[in-house]
């Protein structure tokens, strides 16, 4: 069961009670997993041992888990994080249809949440977070911060974001990589939300600047934000449509099974070119399928975070 099936994530009016939400369901899946102990061990709770202060368990976690567990408090800051955000058009897919514009999922909405996310949990571990949006250029860059007021400033940027749809808005999403490492000066975990739709003649420099942020130390997690049913299987009808580039405007009327072979031939290759170079830089890759929740993104965050502990 993924996240999604839980509560509806579409209608991000309030996305900081989603963001805590969706944490929350996935602390509790945790605590319920046989690999918690593995996997993470939360700056906010461990297992209650018997004979201690009961004055610190948390008996709303014991009353969902039936586990008993007792809360942590670390003054310090652990770690911190820049979390990066494609907002170039092609982000804004798939579009709403109809009068459904505040309702559906597109990759920039599933980015921003889960980014607020992240946030939510990053705080609970008194961790540090940034925020940096781009496209042709560097939007917003933020310092790393772990207070409420950055939190919710942050959120802010994301709702600002997703309430902001344009088209014919390109990425340059090498350079902005390039300019995010530089601004990064401090160890670091660096989080990119993006589909990487970087034009085929900019592919080398893309690759060159996810390599400059590995050579300042960071540790870099990627994730290919796509709706796979529709960009990666393009799983249309067969019948004509016109598909509109949405960074260029550029349109192209066809039936969908004169060119699918090809266009799913094409982007397997991108892929994995893609994860290729991933794996040669040591950068996690992580297929982030708009439909599919938020697991795979917390829990890169919680491996990367146990790695940099050590």
């Amino acid at each position: 069961m993924n996240l999604t099936e839980n509560y509806d994530v579409r209608n991000l009016d309030n996305l900081e009670l989603l963001a805590r939400q969706v944490v929350e369901g996935f602390i509790i899946g945790l605590h319920k997993s046989p690999f918690h102990g593995f996997s993470v061990e939360f700056a906010e709770h461990r297992l209650y041992n018997p004979g201690e202060d009961t004055r610190n368990i948390d008996w709303k976690v014991y009353a969902r888990t039936d586990r008993m567990y007792t809360k942590r408090f670390e003054e310090e800051t652990n770690l911190r994080c820049q979390i990066v955000i494609d907002t170039s058009s092609s982000m804004y897919f798939p579009e709403p249809k109809g009068k459904d514009t505040g309702s559906y999922l597109n990759k920039l909405r599933f980015s921003a949440l889960g980014a607020a996310a992240l946030m939510n949990l990053l705080r609970k571990q008194r961790d540090a977070f940034g925020l940096s949006l781009f496209d042709e250029a560097v939007k917003v860059s933020t310092r790393c911060k772990s207070s409420t007021s950055h939190y919710r400033l942050m959120l802010t940027h994301l709702e600002g974001a997703i309430n902001n749809p344009e088209r014919n808005r390109s990425t340059s999403a090498a350079e902005a990589l390039h300019q995010i490492a530089e601004s990064v000066h401090r160890r670091s975990m660096v989080m990119i939300f993006s589909d990487m739709f970087e034009q085929a003649q900019d592919a080398e420099q893309l690759f060159s600047a996810l390599q400059h942020l590995k050579h300042n130390k960071h540790e870099v997690v990627l994730f290919h934000v796509v709706d796979k049913a529709q960009e990666m299987e393009f799983a249309f009808e067969n019948r004509p449509y016109i598909f509109i580039d949405m960074e260029t405007g550029e349109k192209v009327r066809l039936q969908s099974n004169q060119v699918k072979d090809y266009y799913v031939e094409q982007m397997r290759k991108f892929k994995e070119q893609l994860k290729l170079k991933c794996l040669q830089y040591r950068i996690d890759f992580v297929e982030a399928d708009i439909n599919e929740g938020f697991k795979p993104i917390l829990q890169s965050y919680l491996v990367r975070r146990n790695k940099m502990r050590v």
